[in-house]
């Protein structure tokens, strides 16, 4: 993480929010060395993608030594009609066999349409199948990806994250994450240990007041909460509002920002929690913004940017501009369908 160039990034976001009429600036993506962060795949690419630990570089640029060999995770839009060898797993190998093309179907009717729709999403589009069954690397793609989900959801976010950020926790009703699965009114509801803790540490009455959750998935919280609520955090200072101690609810869910309004009586409430995880992606964070949340709050009333993660919306663009939106809520007091009415 590097707060500098967090900074830097959110004020260059913040000046195209104010002047729409200028051609968007292009921002050139921080290497890994700076962000501390890998990609792993970019998959409008034309290039195969490669990784080496600790780096992100293409193949014709990673030195070609014995100990640190370009990993090859999945070429998306790689040629149908080329044959990619697959060798045996052998655990003594230093690098993971290489993973056959995602698109399957033999020989397709229409292969530029195809590929058009391959290039377009990363859903699994055109695997084709052995007989009845999926093929061996699409099963075993799922295999990962669902193992991935699962993970998520019963995860935890790391202590040393929430005392970096400066982030004191509190829990709702839910005693452990079965019960947070089969109970979602559980989720929504603070347990009185922590509602004496939120009086005690939290001002009263704050202009905006914000949360982080797991939710359904602590690495969304793991992996994007640090860049989205410092460039968040930044995007306000730079709007000149001001915003009350901020707290992290273990085990919660959305509508645990109402028992938050009541307790402490913000204009806005901003939660920051892990989406549901699916097949493409298990670490999307989702950032949800009500003006004055009581109980009885009704979800037109919320407002929700999703899908921030590294494959969607950055979550150093998402955090600043979510300031823009909090003042827009605060301007027109009020968020979802009531801003939207009187926006227009």
């Amino acid at each position: 993480m590097n707060k500098e160039l967090i900074e830097t990034i959110t004020n260059l976001i913040l000046e195209q929010i104010r002047e729409p009429s200028v051609e968007k600036a292009t921002i050139t993506k921080p290497t890994a060395s700076s962000s501390g962060m890998v990609k792993l795949w970019d998959h409008l690419s034309t290039t195969p993608q490669f990784m080496v630990a600790g780096s992100e570089q293409q193949a014709d640029s990673v030195p070609a030594l014995d100990d640190e060999k370009p990993v090859k995770l999945w070429d998306h839009v790689g040629n149908s009609k080329e044959s990619i060898p697959c060798s045996p797993l052998n655990y003594e190998d230093s690098i993971l066999p290489e993973l056959q093309t995602r698109i399957g179907v033999t020989s397709p009717n229409h292969p530029d349409a195809l590929q058009e729709w391959a290039n377009k999403t990363p859903a699994r589009v055109g695997v084709g199948r052995a007989g009845l069954r999926p093929k061996t690397e699409t099963w075993l793609r799922f295999r990962l990806d669902h193992g991935a989900a699962v993970d998520a959801v019963y995860g935890t976010v790391p202590e040393k994250l929430l005392d970096a950020l400066k982030l004191f926790s509190v829990s709702t009703m839910v005693e452990h994450k079965e019960e947070y699965i089969r109970r979602p009114d559980l989720g929504r509801k603070l347990s009185e240990e922590a509602k004496i803790k939120i009086r005690e540490k939290c001002q009263l009455k704050p202009r905006v007041q914000i949360i982080a959750s797991d939710g359904l998935s602590s690495q969304a919280i793991e992996k994007n909460l640090e860049d989205a609520y410092l460039s968040f955090l930044q995007s306000l200072d730079h709007l000149g509002i001001e915003y009350g101690n901020p707290f992290y609810i273990e085990k919660g869910r959305v509508a645990s920002m109402d028992e938050v309004g009541e307790i402490l009586q913000p204009e806005v409430v901003v939660l920051f929690i892990g989406e549901r995880p699916g097949l493409v992606s298990s670490e999307s964070l989702s950032a949800y913004l009500c003006y004055k949340p009581r109980k009885g709050t009704i979800e037109a009333d919320r407002m929700v940017i999703s899908n921030i993660h590294t494959g969607g919306i950055p979550p150093v663009e998402a955090g600043a501009y979510l300031g823009s939106v909090v003042q827009k809520i605060l301007k027109y007091q009020a968020s979802g369908v009531s801003l939207v009415s009187k926006e227009s």
